[in-house]
């Protein structure tokens, strides 16, 4: 596994990005990004292993072709001489489904039957693969045109090796099903008739590439079930807490729970006695473990390594550890609600966006709306909580980890053990979640430090109360809005002071924490005021799915509805009119509003919901809109809410424009499960702190949604655009809360301005 440093670099810089800034980076090289012929190389010959293409997606395009056997794990096309087609998904499974869409990509472009292909995880080899994370909806938009190029160089040396077998000339042949198809003769070769002549002839120029254009698609756009769902529901290893390795230890690692607190001592003498434990010691603190993207650190506690997930955990029980908490984090969460109620009464402190004239626009405005919004801290809770299993042999060490930046792992733990990255081999897992938590290996590194203290193998599991105690949290937020209304109704100015987060001795936003200076409708409106002022925290945050859009969705989507209901205005109308005439923001840019397809969501989503339909008392339709991550879409949820205010989602309608499908099985999943997430979260959920300790330590005091907060129906809709694809797990959650918020009020009368629900006395 050798890495390139260009790569890792740039790899790494392009992950410290804030998931909505990547934008612009990764579609201006997503979109028009092909991949060179050297980009390409034949592995051929070996062992009877049929036809082998490797193919780099990254900075490594300039690897030199090689055929030797030690290649074949990296290969990432092999069309074996059973007929079977092995195709490598090289990008980490968290549940968004690129373990099968990547795959059908290449599938299609090489015309095989999805019944042949045998999919396997890669190995984590950045000069191979290019970038290899789940995260920011990239795996598709970043890897679409470069695996369509895969499958149709293959596709095309199969098509030579027939035309040459048969005499005929290749473009009275075609292929479908695995095959190469003479109509002429009625001849019909199988592909794995092919290789051995195919494995002879040499990789095609990119540019001479026929890519299948979408009314030949027969894969791609349908619905195909998950690679792993066989495996998933008998219960087959898949997942970090799978992992079994012979005379294998188990760890805990115990932290203080106000964080960043040093362990100075602890009753280990005793602990060491406890059934099943093998040994028990202090971890020093190195770096700053409280930052998400930072070199290779670790939290100071205790480590308890026993025969047994069970021995490590019950002696933990029995811990005496003496904290000392004297450099630790301080926060109050209560304390930082009543400092930013004093900062919104005047203008932040930094301006982000001041155009046009905001006074005379508020002199002349027909009506004014102000109000003030507030979203918690949240926990990523992935179902699986983090582990990582490691065995350090001396020289070197061998990871399964659950991650979502394998390379980054790498990286980290090859620096914190001081090991060449080259001797540091990682097993990519599936994850049982992922959600912006798995960006961080805080976890593989704990367990490789841990690992190598000892022979064989060690398992480090988290419980449910490490994973709420030391999450990087989904930043909370506060913002006060003014807005103008014209005398024909219309948005005439906007003013945000928004209210976040950085560390002392800094104005930069925390992790996660940042408003970006066009924040729609920042872009399409004439008159501008946004500031922002920061609160010192020291709490640690990170991205979480669809990170700052989650919350800033709420926020706007919701002030946009105040503004549609005091200009009297019909809320469709009022917010379709904001786009203005169909225009592209930064033409070429997929990153970037495109009106015309916005316009266009939330157009098809009202239609399919029945916008402006009559409803019964206490009943009503609520709508919002989100662009992010190159996503667009539109949300209607139909609500009802009773006396005792208990709120019953009857129907989600969701309308969105990714680009073409791939796998539609893949996005309704996605779709669905950000409605639900996002009712999950906006209803109950919150993560509070008191001196830098949080207030929720289990699922009884974080309630994840049950079955019951489900909607009776969740109907998708898709615009299949020809722009490129994009992702579809982030961009679809940010608009549900605001328009289950904008529905209550509707229904009620009372506007929802403080998530969770419940803290404004509503119930699920």
């Amino acid at each position: 596994m050798s890495t390139s440093k260009n790569t890792r670099e740039n790899n790494s810089a392009f992950l410290q990005l804030d998931p909505e800034a990547q934008q612009s980076a990764r579609f201006r090289d997503a979109v028009d990004f092909n991949l060179n012929r050297r980009g390409f190389f034949k592995l051929s010959g070996i062992a009877g292993g049929g036809l082998v293409l490797g193919f780099t997606l990254g900075n490594a395009g300039e690897a030199q072709a090689q055929a030797s056997a030690q290649q074949l794990s990296n290969a990432y096309v092999q069309i074996r001489p059973d007929g079977k087609v092995t195709i490598m998904a090289s990008n980490p499974e968290v549940g968004q489904g690129v373990k099968t869409a990547m795959p059908m990509i290449v599938a299609e472009e090489l015309d095989v039957a999805w019944e042949d292909v045998e999919v396997v995880q890669s190995a984590i080899d950045a000069e191979r693969y290019g970038r290899q994370a789940a995260g920011g909806s990239r795996s598709i938009p970043s890897t679409w045109m470069p695996l369509r190029q895969a499958g149709a160089t293959a596709r095309a040396m199969l098509v030579s090796a027939a035309a040459t077998q048969l005499g005929v000339d290749a473009a009275s042949l075609r292929t479908e099903n695995t095959a190469v198809i003479h109509d002429g003769s009625g001849q019909r070769i199988p592909y794995a008739e092919l290789t051995e002549l195919a494995a002879t002839l040499p990789v095609p120029a990119v540019d001479s590439l026929r890519l299948k254009p979408r009314s030949e698609w027969r894969l791609i756009g349908q619905a195909i079930g998950g690679v792993d769902n066989e495996a998933i529901v008998t219960g087959r290893s898949l997942f970090g807490m799978d992992q079994q390795q012979p005379e294998m230890l188990y760890a805990t690692f115990v932290r203080g729970h106000q964080i960043d607190a040093v362990a100075r001592s602890a009753n280990l003498e005793q602990i060491r006695t406890l059934p099943g434990v093998v040994d028990a010691y202090l971890m020093e603190q190195r770096g700053r473990p409280s930052d998400y993207f930072r070199p290779p650190s670790i939290h100071s506690g205790v480590v308890i390594v026993a025969r047994s997930t069970w021995s490590a955990f019950k002696a933990a029980q029995s811990l005496q550890v003496n904290w000392d908490g004297s450099d630790a984090v301080q926060d109050s969460w209560e304390q930082h609600v009543n400092d930013a109620a004093y900062l919104a009464q005047r203008q932040g402190d930094s301006v982000l966006n001041n155009k046009g004239d905001v006074d005379a626009a508020f002199t002349n405005a027909a009506t004014t709306v102000e109000s003030f919004y507030t979203y918690p801290f949240l926990s990523h809770s992935d179902l699986e909580p983090q582990n990582c299993t490691c065995w350090f042999k001396g020289d070197s060490i061998e990871i399964w980890a659950p991650t979502q930046t394998p390379q980054n792992a790498v990286r980290e733990v090859a620096a914190f053990l001081d090991l060449p990255e080259d001797q540091v081999l990682l097993h990519q897992l599936r994850g049982g979640g992922g959600f912006g938590r798995r960006l961080a290996n805080d976890s593989v590194v704990e367990a490789a430090a841990i690992a190598a203290r000892f022979e064989v193998p060690v398992k480090a599991v988290w419980t449910r109360e490490d994973d709420m105690f030391f999450d990087y949290y989904r930043p909370g937020g506060f913002n006060s809005f003014k807005a103008a209304i014209d005398n024909d109704g219309r948005l005439s100015a906007w003013q945000h002071h928004f209210i976040t987060f950085s560390r002392e001795g800094s104005e930069e936003p925390l992790t996660g924490a940042n408003l970006a200076a066009d924040e729609f409708p920042a872009q399409v409106l004439d008159n501008v005021r946004m500031t922002q002022s920061t609160l010192i925290s020291g709490m640690p945050t990170g991205f979480w799915r669809a990170p700052r859009s989650n919350a800033l969705a709420f926020t706007h989507q919701s002030f946009l509805h105040e503004c549609a209901v005091a200009a009297g205005r019909d809320h469709l109308e009022f917010l379709v009119e904001l786009f203005g005439e169909a225009r592209w923001f930064e033409e070429g840019n997929a990153g970037s509003l495109n009106t015309e397809r916005a316009v266009a969501v939330i157009r098809r989503a009202a239609e399919e919901a029945g916008w402006g339909r009559s409803m019964p008392q206490g009943r009503a339709l609520g709508l919002a809109f989100h662009f992010s991550h190159a996503g667009y879409f539109a949300h209607v949820v139909e609500a009802s809410v009773d006396d005792s205010r208990k709120v019953r989602v009857h129907k989600v309608t969701v309308a969105g424009d990714i680009g073409p499908i791939v796998n539609l099985s893949g996005v309704n999943n996605q779709v669905e499960g950000s409605v639900i997430d996002g009712l999950s979260s906006g209803i109950g959920l919150e993560v509070t702190f008191s001196n830098g300790r949080v207030d929720q330590h289990n699922f009884h005091q974080y309630p994840l949604g049950r079955i019951t907060i489900a909607p009776d129906a969740i109907d998708v809709h898709w615009i299949e655009s020809d722009y490129p694809p994009t992702g579809a797990g982030e961009p679809a959650y940010p608009p549900t809360i605001p328009a289950l918020t904008n529905a209550i009020f509707s229904a009620t009368g009372h506007r929802v301005r403080t998530l969770p629900l419940r803290k404004e006395g509503f119930r699920a």
